[in-house]
């Protein structure tokens, strides 16, 4: 395959397994199929994207699908395939359908469409570890695509609960130029409504001038004008100039969203409820931290591993059967069991909301129910998603 830098992880273990069998009974091929994303031009170079970002939270979580496995006969079998940004993804996905009905999809939600709607993955299972978007989630939804990663309105919904929790309810926004950086503006604003909560001052941030010179000039500069508020959020998708606005702006305050007091899908500094435990198997893979999109990995591979253990089966059909029952349920060592909605397959999760050294709070807070879930609180729920690919 050309443009293709394939790294293959065999888990042929030397399993326990009852003595007649001399391999294992049931083979689960599983495919890790990643475009890789341009790099992009950013104010500060500290935070370097690691090369296995994604990778190494599917290959823990094989490892650990493989301890129950040793036992049970079932050999999880992980394949990497890592494209450049002009790769062809779909010719990559139609060569891998051959062998692997089960793919965790690392890439945006144009390429991820296109994969999801070739004919030779009708009826496979793919898991979506890394695209946001919220319309995979409802017009453009697919029977074949669940989400291990979060939306970012589950995130917002988040971070929202805690600042209403705090009674810091006036909020100044700082949004960033780009696309992404607006249709999270965007995103705050909805939750914002959603909870009650008043935006009272916006700014755009430009791009003019070097952050890391003039921080402390600029940003008092652009927030002088904002009117009473509690805490500002900062609307900085790609992690870009969020980190020169906390102790910068005129009055000071608290600052939430992309720095600060954040609302993300995991963090090394969530302790509880076995959290420590996972994070130190990863860092003994993988020599650094798990970041959020090896957490949504690590979750694809553990959604299949269960489903797989309780139905001994790697039929696509059977274990999306399984996942969506209603007494599906993996533990997340989040504190509260991981689960998918069958209105359009994103996977429930309580949302750590943290600062740079420790948890703040664990979203969904107590007194904000639902009348399922806890946990739907959080993003879009059923009336709020198109999705009819999975049913009623």
């Amino acid at each position: 395959m050309k443009q293709t830098r394939r790294i293959i992880h065999a888990a042929f273990l030397a399993a326990t397994v009852p003595l007649a069998a001399s391999a294992a009974d049931l083979v689960v091929p599983v495919a890790y199929l990643r475009l890789e994303e341009p790099p992009r031009a950013v104010l500060s170079n500290l935070d370097a994207v690691p090369e296995d970002l994604g990778l190494a939270g599917a290959d823990l979580g094989r490892a650990d699908n493989a301890t129950t496995g040793s036992f049970m006969g079932h050999d999880y079998q992980l394949t990497t395939v890592s494209l450049p940004p002009e790769g062809d993804v779909v010719a990559a996905a139609r060569e891998l359908a051959a062998g692997h009905r089960i793919i965790l999809a690392d890439m945006h939600a144009e390429r991820l469409l296109a994969v999801a709607d070739l004919p030779e993955l009708e009826g496979a299972l793919i898991f979506n570890v890394s695209s946001e978007a919220p319309r995979l989630r409802s017009e453009d939804c697919r029977a074949n695509v669940f989400h291990t990663a979060t939306e970012a309105s589950m995130r917002a919904d988040a971070l929202m609960q805690v600042l209403l929790a705090k009674r810091w309810t006036t909020l100044a926004l700082i949004e960033g130029e780009t696309d992404d950086d607006r249709a999270l503006a965007e995103t705050y604003r909805a939750s914002a409504r959603k909870f009650g909560l008043k935006i009272v001052s916006e700014a755009e941030w430009s791009e003019a001038g070097d952050l890391r010179r003039f921080a402390s000039r600029e940003v008092p500069l652009l927030t002088q004008g904002f009117k009473d508020h509690d805490a500002v959020l900062v609307a900085d998708a790609g992690d870009d100039f969020a980190r020169y606005i906390e102790h910068n702006t005129f009055e000071p305050r608290p600052v939430a969203g992309a720095t600060g007091l954040m609302p993300l899908a995991w963090a090394p500094v969530v302790e509880q409820w076995g959290a420590a435990q996972l994070q130190n198997r990863f860092e003994a893979l993988a020599g650094r931290d798990m970041a959020p999109r090896d957490y949504a990995a690590w979750a694809a591979m553990r959604v299949v591993g269960e489903a797989v253990t309780r139905t001994n089966s790697a039929d696509p059909g059977a274990l999306r059967d399984y996942i969506l029952a209603d007494d599906f349920e993996l533990a997340g060592f989040q504190g509260r069991p991981l689960s998918f909605r069958q209105w359009n397959g994103q996977m429930r999760q309580p949302i750590p909301v943290v600062n740079a050294r420790a948890l703040v709070e664990s979203a969904p807070l107590d007194g904000f129910e639902h009348q399922f879930n806890p946990l739907d609180s959080l993003g879009m729920d059923r009336p709020e998603s198109t999705c009819t690919a999975f049913g009623d």
